[in-house]
């Protein structure tokens, strides 16, 4: 499966930085360009249960491909959040059930820093993503306004 464009232009920046010092510096670089949320959006039926820090995420299915936003409270996982977003945003359904988020996280450099807590909070997100697939195919999915 090929990367999205926006996924490749973040493999490529990653692979560019020598350190951690710099894939951090990057990774916040990344979270302040996610879309801000409105207060209405950071309602609790967009909040994403299993994450230590707040997160909300919001999904719309158009044309067979996916489309989600994401905002959190923590500067780190907004970062974290916007290179998950790059990775799937524009999926179709067989694309998302297929997707290996630890490998993604280990193409860019960033797997073993990640805490625990943040991979669970990580995979919350994706299971909180397919929740919303697996919705959209019955009664309908909340989607962005």
């Amino acid at each position: 499966m090929s990367l999205p464009a926006t996924a490749q232009s973040a493999l490529d920046a990653f692979a560019a930085c020598p350190g951690w010092e710099q894939r951090a510096r990057l990774l916040m670089q990344w979270g302040d360009q996610l879309a801000p949320l409105t207060d209405a959006e950071r309602c609790e039926a967009n909040r994403v249960t299993g994450c230590e820090s707040q997160v909300w995420l919001l999904a719309e299915h158009a044309d067979g491909h996916w489309q989600f936003r994401a905002s959190s409270d923590a500067r780190l996982l907004r970062g974290l959040l916007a290179l998950l977003l790059a990775r799937v945003n524009g999926l179709t359904r067989a694309e998302m059930a297929h997707l290996d988020l630890p490998a993604w996280f280990s193409q860019l450099g960033l797997a073993r820093h990640l805490s625990p807590s943040r991979s669970n909070g990580l995979q919350a997100v994706l299971a909180r993503m397919q929740l919303l697939e697996s919705a959209d195919q019955g009664a309908g999915a909340p989607t962005i306004s």
